[in-house]
């Protein structure tokens, strides 16, 4: 583990905490623009997820719906709270191909990108020390006066994630400020993800409120529309 990554792990909360996570558990409001360009306005704005430490693996509750939907890297699951099966998709990544900014997303859809996105995060800086995942820091930059190390992490083929290459700006508390990144599956759309409000849940250390910005140039944010909003309440560990 390289030193700029120790840092955010031990800032985070530490792997000697974090190994004893088998799963976070988060209610949130996801909303923001994308969701309305592609016909799916508030699908997710009061949810449950439940993100897997240990293996990719996401749940999504809707609560006061009858269904749910399960993510893993190669197939997509909605099904009732039941457990009877509404509709998969097998290679659900696929399904994507061809597609253009304005193109509609059936519920497979959102379910495999909130998947692959807040999979990531809720496991981010930690995910970073798994088996496959290579990392190394690259030149800092200056944000409003603060200097942010960055991490350009190499994800392994294994995981699906936005895309294989993306960096973690860190701020001098070791704390994650922004995620940036392009996704695949948007063709390359681009994404400054900012990290703030943080919660200490259970000795881990949390970024409750995310806001995603599209950037152009040398990671200079677009602030209209404003992609992505994620509002974290209630958080626990198991």
């Amino acid at each position: 583990m390289n030193e700029l990554l120790n840092l955010a792990v031990t800032a985070h909360g530490g792997l000697e905490r974090w190994n004893k996570v088998k799963a976070i558990k988060v209610a949130a409001s996801i909303t923001g623009g994308i969701w309305w360009i592609k016909g799916k306005g508030d699908v997710l704005k009061n949810i449950v997820m439940i993100a897997e430490t240990k293996k990719e693996r996401l749940v999504t509750e809707f609560p006061g719906q009858d269904k749910r939907s399960i993510f893993e890297p190669n197939r997509v699951v909605m099904e009732t709270v039941a457990s009877v099966l509404i509709e998969s998709r097998d290679n659900p990544e696929a399904s994507f191909e061809g597609q253009l900014r304005e193109t509609p997303w059936d519920d497979i859809h959102v379910a495999y990108f909130c998947g692959e996105a807040l999979w990531t995060y809720l496991n981010t800086p930690f995910l970073y020390t798994y088996p496959g995942f290579t990392s190394e820091e690259i030149s800092s930059i200056t944000v409003e006066g603060e200097i942010w190390r960055r991490l350009k992490v190499t994800f392994p083929d294994s995981v699906k994630s936005h895309t294989r290459e993306q960096i973690s700006c860190f701020g001098p508390d070791g704390l994650l400020r922004r995620h940036d990144y392009t996704v695949d599956i948007l063709g390359g759309a681009t994404g400054l993800n900012y990290a703030s409000e943080y919660r200490d849940v259970d000795g881990i250390i949390v970024p409750t409120r995310r806001r995603v910005y599209a950037y152009e140039g040398d990671y200079q944010p677009v602030k209209e529309p404003l992609l992505v909003a994620i509002d974290m309440g209630e958080i626990s560990l198991t």
